[in-house]
């Protein structure tokens, strides 16, 4: 079939000579495209929106020959949520909580923590009635502790194939969305855990943690000299193992117990010696607990790059772990047997995915726990092949190493868990305590009602897809219309009857009417010609209307489109026609016409003739009620009322002729007779028609107020010549000798008279001097001698004696402020004495220091600025901050900028204004910003970085932010803003004295472990600032593994 332009064409083709009132009947069946020939399948590869007839791709195809009954519907087997025989229960991934969910199924698995939690009281007395539980709500753990019974419960004794853990996550505050570190988790979860069963009053449930987890160790110093021998015993809940350098678990441990020497500048103070000492360190294992925890520090800080990675080597384990050679007390049973691997899969710290291998304790075989999916091993072996090949980045990574039988190798694993060997496994489950079970219970027969309603549900849809398929393979044969009668019916609904995943609405036309409530030929092209027999069914199952049967093609609208037609075919002759007299000179007896008019008098014309389609266009929405939005379509119509019709381009607000002769043409009589058939509306203006006399008027006006602004500022440059180019300017701080009296205005009055004599067509004259702007509510003067010579010297302009009287006669001064300088009195006659007239206002002068301090302490969202400084000197690098708030664009350059005529609130710059009114008290320091240019800005300078802050923010924070921008630690940050050193990380910056625009400076140092930190483990450094959240973390858990050798003396026990 033809394109749909060409179906267009060829529909209208008669129209070319055909007259409207010539049109018949069928010149409208044409319009309509009624006969054109149907598609056949196979032939027309898509549907033809151009030909009504076309049935062919409209979404038959599926409906067709045979189908799948599992076609009808979407949804799955219930039985696949099923739990299967003897195998676990997974967990849902709520987004990015793969590693919560690896701890939770390895807790899971230590049968004495599970028992020990099963024993623990609950709140759930509360929920119980009479003998089982409330029907009419759910049960809501209360605790942490109810979270972890309930879910072990459920993971325990569910039918369900995996449950979902959001309560538990949301009781902890997790964010679900972003992927936590997930050794930190362990080490806070446990904590909390610990801390939460403290409270317990049975023993075999407070100490669980401390029995299973526990075990305790301690750091050993030994001087060189005397031999003393000082502990620092600690607990702790695993071990954390460097394994850079490292291949073997063994090694790990091996170096974690390494001694380490502490020389020169890390020399030990020995309480014996009373000086400081030579000696060796090292860490003693005490005991160890039944489950022992062995971290692998796999992400670490990279100090280059200010951001953790991830290290991918391979480091071999057994599964058989003799602890014996590394405890100091001999002679105990300490072989381990491992019992949990924890993987994360990828190749970055901040992405990836978490899966744990477990073994079951009481089959001994080896699960992999994958979120939902859970997988058993074969043979009882533990397999992490598959884990450790789709780590790989590319084919260029270290080949993994053979490992021997009971070995394993991977560069994923990040923890290692392993359990204390004993001769016999249990033989007995634990039991899930009755009031857990009966919530288990209760959630297993909501599951079956669950499961049962899935399986009705599929039944249903196979049902209705079954009697559809019938109705599909009937009716489609039936819709071609032929020559018997036929209706109309739009494609999309067609479509929608033939899309089995949306229910079919009623049928819905309105959409496609004209304005006589017939079928508008132009949306023919999204319609299709059925018989009336298809017709019939449709409305009778589906509803709907209104029916468009032969009566329903509109010979109104044909023959207006064909009379649009033919004047559209005459507007090319006619723009020839006009275009050739328009090239002819016209002298008088013509027409004005504007010239944006004359260039787009065909567009114009074009959419005059199109008016009408336009208004069918605005309707040409979806079918069946998704109609154009009424909001929108008003909102365009008032835009095409507001565009100007033909030649109104040359009225003036008056609706007469506008004066300048430079948008406008004038025409000939033959030219304006042809452009008047189409805008028979158009204002017409003969060459005779006089201007607006209004508008004369108006510009006669602005030519004198033109000519009167220039005049008044040459007499005013002429009067105060000095002033206005700022020479010879007394100073206040070097009195000069031949005045005794200075007078006082606002700087701000000063520059807003430079503007208005520099350009005085652009701006308004100033005609009042605003001095209430410098004095307080009570006609006091707010500002003291000295601040007029320092910091507020900007604020005020000094005036010599004979400029006040030039003033004076000038402009309207509401307050006259002065300062004479006096010799001193009786008491000491040599001195200097200079009196301000109004005099000082002290409580005013005080509130407003005090408010400019407070504004200074309590800002939000302020710039300040960081230079980096080696040796004492900046460093000048180039740098893109992301927070750069330099400007080029000065002060003066702003106010210039704005717009002519616009008034200042401080001066009457009218004619004939009157003096400033006084403010009240209230809003007097607001006023004072207003009417007062300070300009405090810094400038920048090339390699310096900007940083957002708040005053309530601490310094910590701040070291947090400096550490993004420059890639440097907050223990290498020593920070200093004019001399003083900021070491209070808990300290806000207000507290500090850092204000908007202040220049801190940064020196980096290195090497030194941070202050309060120095004679601690590595373990119990990486504790200490797990207090502070984010990067924090990062940074001192890499430090205690890259600096240790730079710890300072510990403490005695």
């Amino acid at each position: 079939m033809a394109p749909r332009l060409q179906l267009e064409k060829a529909a209208w083709r008669w129209a070319e000579t055909v007259r409207p009132e010539e049109v018949s009947q069928e010149h409208i069946e044409t319009a309509y495209r009624i006969w054109l020939e149907p598609c056949i399948r196979g032939v027309c590869r898509r549907n033809c929106k151009g030909n009504p007839n076309c049935l062919v791709g409209i979404g038959e195809h599926i409906w067709l020959g045979e189908i799948d009954e599992n076609s009808f519907h979407n949804i799955d087997d219930p039985n696949c949520e099923r739990r299967k025989k003897n195998s676990f229960v997974g967990l849902t991934n709520l987004g990015a909580t793969c590693y919560v969910n690896t701890f939770l199924q390895v807790w899971f698995l230590n049968l004495e923590l599970r028992q020990a939690l099963y024993l623990c009281p609950s709140t759930c007395t509360d929920y119980m009635m009479g003998d089982g539980i409330q029907e009419e709500k759910d049960y809501e753990p209360q605790t942490i502790c109810e979270h972890l019974q309930y879910l072990f419960a459920l993971l325990q004794n569910s039918n369900r194939r995996y449950i979902d853990p959001s309560g538990f996550v949301k009781a902890l505050g997790l964010d679900t969305g972003q992927q936590q570190d997930a050794q930190e988790f362990s080490k806070l979860f446990m904590s909390l855990l610990e801390d939460t069963l403290s409270k317990q009053k049975n023993p075999d449930v407070r100490n669980i943690v401390q029995q299973q987890f526990c075990g305790e160790y301690a750091y050993v110093t030994v001087c060189n000299q005397c031999g003393r021998e000082s502990k620092l015993l600690s607990k702790f809940y695993e071990l954390e193992l460097n394994i850079q350098g490292h291949k073997q678990l063994t090694d790990c441990i091996s170096e974690f117990l390494k001694e380490e020497k502490l020389e020169g500048d890390n020399r030990y103070f020995c309480e014996n010696c009373q000086s400081k000492q030579n000696a060796t360190r090292k860490i003693r294992l005490l005991s160890l607990p039944c489950t022992l925890n062995l971290q692998l520090m796999r992400f670490v800080f990279d100090r280059q790059t200010g951001h953790k990675k991830k290290l991918n080597t391979y480091i071999g384990f057994s599964e058989i772990l003799d602890m014996e050679p590394y405890v100091e007390h001999k002679g105990g049973s300490y072989v381990y047997e491992l019992s949990a691997v924890l993987i994360h899969r990828g190749v970055s710290a901040y992405s990836g995915h978490y899966i744990a291998h477990v073994k079951d304790p009481q089959s001994g075989e080896w699960y992999k726990f994958n979120d939902e999916d859970i997988e058993k091993m074969e043979g009882k072996k533990l397999q992490l092949g598959i884990e450790e090949d789709l780590a790989e980045p590319s084919k260029s990574q270290t080949r993994k190493p053979k490992c021997g039988k009971g070995t394993h190798c991977s560069r994923n694993a990040y923890m290692l868990v392993y359990r204390l060997q004993t001769q016999e496994r249990p033989s007995t489950a634990v039991q899930v305590p009755a009031f857990l079970q009966e919530l288990v219970d209760r959630d297993n027969s909501k599951f079956e009602e669950w499961c049962v309603e899935m399986a009705e549900m599929r039944k249903q849809s196979v049902d209705k897809g079954k009697a559809k398929h019938e109705e599909v393979k009937e009716l489609y044969q039936r819709l071609p219309a032929g020559a018997e009668p036929y209706e109309f019916v739009s494609l999309e609904w067609l479509q929608k009857w033939l899309d089995e995943s949306t229910p079919t609405k009623p049928i819905d036309n309105h959409a496609c009417l004209c304005s006589h409530d017939k079928l508008h030929p132009d949306k023919i092209s999204i319609m299709k010609r059925i018989s009336e027999y298809a017709a019939d069914i449709f409305y009778s199952r589906y509803g709907g209307g209104p029916r468009l049967t032969v009566k329903a093609l509109c010979k109104e609208c044909v023959v207006e489109r064909c009379r649009v037609l033919r004047l559209k075919n005459q507007l090319n002759e006619d723009y020839k026609t006009v275009n050739n007299l328009l090239k002819a000179t016209v002298k008088s007896d013509g027409f004005w016409v504007g010239k944006s008019s004359l260039r787009s008098w065909r567009q114009l014309a074009l959419e005059q003739l199109d008016e009408q389609d336009g208004d069918a266009d605005q309707s040409n929405g979806k079918m069946n009620g998704n109609t154009l939005n009424k909001d929108e379509s008003k909102e365009e119509r008032k835009e095409d009322e507001e565009e100007l019709n033909f030649n109104e381009d040359i009225l003036c607000p008056h609706g007469e002729l506008c004066i300048s002769e430079n948008e406008r043409r004038l025409v000939s009589k033959e030219a304006w007779s042809k452009l008047q058939q189409y805008f028979p509306k158009a204002p017409e203006f003969p060459s005779s028609r006089e201007c607006c006399s209004q508008c004369k008027i108006l510009e006669r006006e602005g030519e004198e107020n033109e000519a009167l602004h220039k005049m008044i500022a040459n007499e005013q440059k002429t009067s105060l010549p000095n002033l206005f180019q700022d020479k010879n300017r007394p100073c206040l701080s070097n009195w000069p000798e031949e005045t005794d009296v200075l007078y006082i205005v606002s700087q701000f009055f000063v520059e807003e008279w430079r503007k208005f004599v520099r350009k005085p067509t652009r701006c308004s004259p100033v005609s009042s001097v605003g001095n209430s702007a410098l004095l307080c509510p009570h006609g006091g003067l707010m500002f003291t001698f000295a601040s007029m010579t320092k910091e507020d010297s900007k604020l005020i302009a000094l005036i010599w004696p004979s400029e006040w009287q030039m003033i004076q006669k000038l402009f309207v001064v509401d307050h006259v402020i002065k300062i004479t300088r006096t010799e001193g009195g009786d008491a000491s006659p040599s001195e200097t004495q200079y009196i301000s007239e109004p005099k000082l206002c002290p409580e005013c002068r005080e509130g407003l220091l005090c408010q400019q301090q407070r504004d200074l302490r309590e800002y939000t969202q302020a710039t300040i600025y960081v230079h980096k400084v080696v040796d004492n000197k900046k460093v000048m690098k180039d740098s893109a901050p992301e927070l750069n708030v330099s400007s080029s664009e000065t002060e003066e350059d702003k106010e210039e900028a704005k717009l002519d005529g616009e008034k200042d609130p401080d001066f009457n710059q009218s004619n004939g204004g009157t003096k400033r009114q006084k403010i009240s008290h209230q809003n007097y320091i607001a006023y004072q910003k207003q009417v007062i240019r300070r300009s405090m800005r810094h400038r920048k300078v090339r390699g310096e970085k900007a940083l957002l802050v708040s005053a309530n923010q601490t310094l910590k924070e701040l070291k947090i932010q400096i550490m993004h921008a420059f890639s440097v630690a907050p223990f290498d940050q020593n920070l200093s803003i004019d001399g003083k050193i900021l070491s209070d990380d808990c300290a806000t910056l207000g507290t500090l004295g850092v204000i908007p625009e202040s220049v801190i400076l940064l020196k980096v140092s290195s090497g030194s472990a941070p202050a309060g930190f120095r004679g601690f483990s590595r373990v119990d450094w990486v504790r200490r600032w797990l207090r502070f959240p984010g990067p924090w973390q990062v940074v001192a858990t890499s430090y205690c593994c890259e600096s240790a050798a730079s710890l300072d003396e510990l403490p005695e026990t």
